[in-house]
């Protein structure tokens, strides 16, 4: 994959794109250089038609600490910052990937954003999740758009305007994460849900993602249009002909 990334790898095991963020001595802090390979990273995944499924974690005892709280309070982190680093999170949510987030130590500030705009999070029970950013007097970035759509605008306000850290039992009972896994055994567990998700990463599942993605923006009349041309879309695809295929001969899909 070529991209000149500095704090940002990328592996590629055939339909699966695996992101480690590789800032691990800051407990993967975001900073302008994180920014700019998080939206130079997203831009080419976008484009990877081979690619149906990533991953995001961080390197280390932590997934993201958040923003780097040195860098800032120093001025070496300025406004400038804000615009690469949302293109990049709007492009995971949009893409036609689906991408889980892997979240074990801090999930804090940009960590969790990230989170936030992948389509599912598999979490340690000790994990620790917050949007902290009303301690350095500024807003958590687009958590204030996000946050409400899974937990619900009271519990979203509180944790954004107190800036509390809860657990990753506390944030799978309030459904701001999907998947429990234990520390121990995360990496097996992990591989178990990723193909999980493969098993069912067709055109339908694509495009369940954006449909899913719209619910809350489109009215009942556009959000029934659209439905209509995504499911022609499906129904003509070669994934649906698999399906088909598939449950005629009582075998698993293959999906090209």
């Amino acid at each position: 994959m070529k991209a000149d990334l500095e704090h940002i790898t990328v592996e590629k095991e055939g339909p699966i794109a695996r992101i480690t963020l590789e800032r691990p001595e800051r407990l993967n802090a975001i900073d302008h250089d994180i920014a700019r390979d998080l939206d130079a990273v997203s831009e080419l995944l976008d484009h990877d038609r081979e690619v149906r499924l990533i991953t995001i974690e961080g390197a280390g005892r932590a997934f993201c600490s958040g923003i780097d709280l040195k860098e800032l309070s120093t001025g070496n982190i300025d406004k400038r910052i804000f615009e690469p680093w949302e293109r990049g999170l709007r492009r995971f949510e949009t893409m036609d990937a689906i991408v889980i987030s892997l979240i074990k130590g801090y999930a804090i500030g940009g960590g969790l954003q990230i989170a936030l705009a992948s389509d599912i999070r598999v979490c340690t029970k000790s994990a620790e999740l917050g949007l902290t950013a009303i301690e350095e007097s500024i807003l958590p970035g687009l958590g204030t758009w996000r946050l409400p759509r899974y937990i619900g605008m009271g519990r979203a306000k509180k944790m954004n305007i107190l800036g509390n850290h809860i657990d990753g039992e506390e944030a799978e009972r309030i459904g701001l994460v999907d998947h429990l896994v234990d520390e121990e055994t995360m990496d097996e567990e992990v591989e178990e849900l990723l193909q999980q998700y493969m098993r069912v990463n067709s055109k339908g599942a694509r495009l369940t993602k954006h449909a899913t993605g719209d619910a809350f923006d489109l009215g009942f009349e556009d959000f029934f249009q659209q439905y209509l041309e995504f499911q022609q879309e499906c129904m003509s695809s070669a994934d649906y002909e698999e399906a088909m295929a598939a449950i005629r001969n009582e075998r698993e899909p293959e999906w090209n």
